[in-house]
């Protein structure tokens, strides 16, 4: 029975090529969710204090949301 060898290196650089490209889109979603965290704490805050008592937060909470 004949068999193939199917597991090579690596060329020289894609490991290094692959970690870059998986940072930077690290370094994409790390953004998105800071600024979706921002934007919700910016709208709580356009909230008055019934409307934020009728969801159950307090301002003091808006703060902590997102983080």
């Amino acid at each position: 029975m004949a068999t193939i060898e199917t597991s090579r290196t690596a060329p020289l650089g894609a490991i290094t090529v692959f970690r870059l490209v998986q940072s930077v889109g690290n370094v994409a979603a790390s953004f998105q969710n800071w600024n979706s965290g921002r934007a919700t704490r910016k709208a709580l805050s356009k909230l008055s204090n019934r409307e934020l008592d009728d969801i159950g937060l307090c301002r003091g909470d808006i703060d902590l949301i997102g983080r």
